[in-house]
């Protein structure tokens, strides 16, 4: 734990609500103080959702304190199994339980005894994961537990559907443009002639998961969530998965070949037939989507060698740091992620792709990483399009954390070959073009003549005195970062903290020379 005022991640408790209110007929009880119940309000204003969230608070109060909390949880507990009959009732522990070391799990025990509902205990660290591992972490225990009760009372029916299935891992409440995602998928997978047997959490229900087995394999969209539960399922089923995020021409291929690979193998111990789907990924990459035929046009070839920084979770950093490098010829100056638990994967996937790399869930850090690079564009979430408001660069949101305006009415799916026109868009849309900076420097518009400092931490940069600031604002935009970038450079390697007009003349004579 660390005390922050703004975290990429939330606290454990939020992920593991996430994942029960993704499922059909689950309710959760978290035991903690008020304000530890704001995820009831956040889910409904950002998914628009109709309902009421299923998620309780059980309070921790001064009565609570006084007498202990066994009473109300229990009570609590089985209050919701009979007003709302959920199929499952989950009791999350917030950082506050913790502190008061009450045994929640004896509380479980307790309750399940008299309630008709099943009830389990998240079983997360919350003191040593974040709302992305603890959500990873419930989904596989979730699983877990109904998959171990079907084997106990032997119904399990251990044979594969007819034709060739899947099961979607990982979508669920409040994701990145994940309802998006999951139509693509459906989109793509009926093309492939692939059934669904389940998608979950988002709309599966428990009840339900005892037929996970029957799917020939598991697709796992993003690492984040889903993956801990695709390698169990690996583990004691045997179930093959694919984690290859299918963002990006490239990767899409890549990812369809890997269903391709898979369908083939099990083919042959079924009547099913091979299947070869390689005109299928030739034709969605020349006709469905245009992101190949934009990459050789002029308009991004004039972003060609345009520095930029990416800062996101795993999947959406590395995919994003690979299509703007191999498919569309930007430079990525640094790329970067916040989940730190994944470091060793994220290292792997953008080796030789960036300049630097970066891991860090510090937002300070990050904005003064972006200070120092000056990109032309940022790529991140948006933390990051705050911190290029702040130094005047533009940024396109690829990853969460997000606000309301990521959740669009529209269609806009980051996967799939849909995907790869929606990022497209969204690359060329973020940079400021140089007609468009020269236009607005001529006639006005939102630009003004006021410098903003390229340096969010006091210690870092140059001191501009107010004569050479002054000279500075009469440069058009369009030169402006150069001319300024020049000059830094100039003074630091002449050693000198404070730049006046004088140095900057004597800049631009060495670089004529």
């Amino acid at each position: 734990m660390k005390l922050a005022y703004w975290m990429y991640a939330g606290p454990a408790h939020i992920g593991t609500l996430r994942v029960a209110s993704s499922f059909k007929n689950v309710h959760a009880i978290m035991h903690a103080p008020l304000g530890d119940d704001y995820f009831n309000v956040m889910r409904s204003m950002l998914e628009r959702e109709r309902d009421f969230t299923a998620a309780t608070a059980s309070i921790v109060d001064r009565h609570v304190l006084a007498r202990g909390s066994q009473e109300r949880v229990v009570d609590n507990i089985l209050r919701k199994d009979k007003e709302e009959y959920p199929d499952l009732i989950i009791l999350t522990p917030t950082c506050t339980s913790s502190i008061l070391q009450e045994d929640l799990q004896n509380f479980v025990n307790r309750a399940s005894i008299i309630s008709n509902s099943d009830v389990i205990f998240a079983d997360v660290d919350h003191y040593q994961v974040n709302e992305i591992q603890a959500a990873d972490r419930t989904l596989e225990q979730v699983v877990r537990y109904y998959l171990d009760r079907c084997h106990r009372q032997e119904k399990w029916d251990q044979f594969l559907t007819d034709a060739p299935s899947v099961n979607i891992i990982g979508i669920f409440t409040l994701g990145f443009h994940n309802q998006h995602d999951c139509r693509e998928l459906r989109r793509l997978l009926r093309d492939l002639d692939i059934k669904i047997n389940q998608i979950i959490p988002e709309g599966g229900s428990v009840e339900d998961l005892q037929n996970l087995p029957k799917a020939w394999f598991n697709l796992i969209p993003y690492r984040e969530v889903g993956l801990m539960t695709a390698m169990s399922l690996n583990k004691e089923y045997g179930m093959p998965y694919i984690s290859t995020a299918p963002m990006g021409a490239v990767d899409m291929a890549e990812w369809i070949r890997h269903i391709q690979k898979n369908v083939n193998t099990l083919a042959l111990s079924s009547s099913s037939k091979r299947v070869d789907y390689e005109p299928y990924i030739d034709g969605q990459t020349r006709f469905v989507s245009q992101a190949a035929w934009f990459s050789r046009s002029i308009d991004c070839q004039n972003l060609t060698g345009k520095e930029t920084v990416v800062f996101g979770d795993t999947t959406h950093a590395a995919s994003i740091t690979k299509i703007l490098v191999r498919e569309m010829g930007i430079r990525v100056s640094c790329a970067g992620t916040y989940c730190k638990h994944d470091a060793k994967w994220f290292k792997e996937q953008i080796q030789g792709f960036c300049d630097e790399i970066l891991i860090t869930d510090d937002h300070a850090e990050v904005g003064d990483m972006i200070a120092r690079m000056k990109p032309s564009a940022i790529f991140g979430t948006q933390m990051e399009r705050h911190i290029g408001k702040r130094l005047d660069i533009p940024c396109g949101v690829i990853s969460a954390p997000v606000h309301i305006q990521n959740f669009p009415l529209g269609y806009r799916p980051f996967l799939g070959y849909e995907g790869t026109n929606q990022i497209a868009d969204l690359v060329y849309n973020s940079f400021a073009l140089g007609m468009e900076d020269h236009l607005l420097d001529i006639f006005g518009g939102h630009d003004t003549k006021e410098i903003i400092s390229k340096s969010l931490s006091t210690n870092i940069g140059l001191i501009w005195n107010p004569e050479s600031r002054l000279e500075l604002s009469k440069i058009p935009r369009f030169a402006r970062e150069k001319v300024e970038r020049n000059t830094d450079k100039f003074a630091r390697q002449k050693g000198i903290e404070t730049i006046t007009v004088e140095v900057m003349y004597a800049a631009k004579e060495a670089l004529n020379t």
